[in-house]
């Protein structure tokens, strides 16, 4: 019989996240990553070594935190099914689940949507500027609507779909190391310094990993809302990233409307090309943005369920 240890996973985070009262006792994993590669860049990123040298030491933060992510993950899975008898797939579901984002995307989107709703602006920008980097403190309605759907878009690949893919094809180990690398990227990977040369290998180790799991998201939403493979084809590289164009793209077509465009981050005014076409989004579109990315991930959770049936 099929182990659903994927499934399992997705349905346990899709009910609860990761409950509060379990964080405040233990933290996440997550949490742990983040404090090794605070330790690391610290550490090691010092301004007065040269460029090469801090570029191999960010690789060998990388390569420690991997170690440390996927070691710890086969560890824990071989030890489950060495113990746990037929109860075992359960148990490897459990140590999966906090991996997955789906519930906390929704947590993050429901209070943008739930401000709109009573027509409070100043709240909706405070909500959303929890979820992007970019400055929020002069968005319009519109501007909030697109920043929040952008968001939603882009982390149904690094929250959803590459840590059931990795999960799938690696195990526990994989679903973690993924979780680790993501983690490197969005704390070290920026272009600018003085994270430029230290986070150079997490940046192009995520861009790697996340390479099949942007496209397969890409695909998913359109096929969850219905169209937009036309816009998928045609803007999915006018995003900086390689990967992150592919569901914000989808979601633009999808829904008919523009997202990206000219942003302000620290008060500096950054040119973005337009990604999609249409009108500007406002409080249906996103609520039209939640349903699609539901019926994205029910997609994606049966797809899980029926790779594992063939294995």
């Amino acid at each position: 019989m099929a182990e659903p240890i994927a499934v399992t996973a997705f349905a346990l985070d899709a009910m609860s996240g990761w409950p509060a009262r379990v964080y405040r006792v233990i933290g996440h994993p997550v949490g742990g990553f983040a404090r090794v590669i605070s330790a690391c860049e610290t550490r090691w990123n010092r301004p007065a070594r040269p460029e090469a040298r801090r570029r191999l030491l960010g690789l060998v933060t990388l390569g420690l935190l991997i170690a440390l992510s996927g070691g710890t993950a086969l560890i824990v899975e071989r030890v489950i099914y060495g113990v746990a008898g037929p109860w075992a797939w359960l148990l490897v579901a459990i140590a999966a689940w906090p991996a997955l984002a789906l519930r906390s995307l929704l947590d993050h989107y429901a209070p943008i949507l739930s401000a709109l709703s009573r027509g409070d602006l100043p709240a909706a920008r405070r909500a959303v500027g929890m979820i992007v980097g970019r400055d929020t403190d002069a968005l319009d309605e519109q501007a909030v609507c697109r920043a929040a759907i952008e968001s939603l878009s882009e982390s149904f690949c690094d929250g959803v779909i590459a840590p059931l893919f990795w999960l799938l094809v690696l195990g526990l180990p994989g679903i973690w190391a993924y979780k680790a690398i993501n983690t490197a990227d969005s704390m070290i990977g920026h272009p600018e310094e003085p994270l430029r040369a230290f986070g150079w290998a997490s940046a192009r180790c995520d861009d790697l990993a996340n390479w099949l799991p942007a496209r397969l998201s890409g695909a998913l939403i359109c096929l969850a809302g219905g169209g937009g493979w036309r816009v998928l084809r045609r803007d999915h590289a006018k995003h900086a990233s390689p990967n992150a164009g592919w569901p914000e793209a989808a979601m633009a077509g999808a829904l008919g409307i523009r997202l990206a465009g000219p942003l302000h981050y620290d008060g500096v005014l950054t040119a973005k090309p337009f990604i999609g076409e249409g009108g500007e989004p406002d409080l249906g579109t996103m609520r039209k943005a939640r349903a699609v990315f539901i019926r994205a991930c029910l997609l994606a959770s049966l797809s899980a369920g029926g790779v594992e049936w063939l294995l």
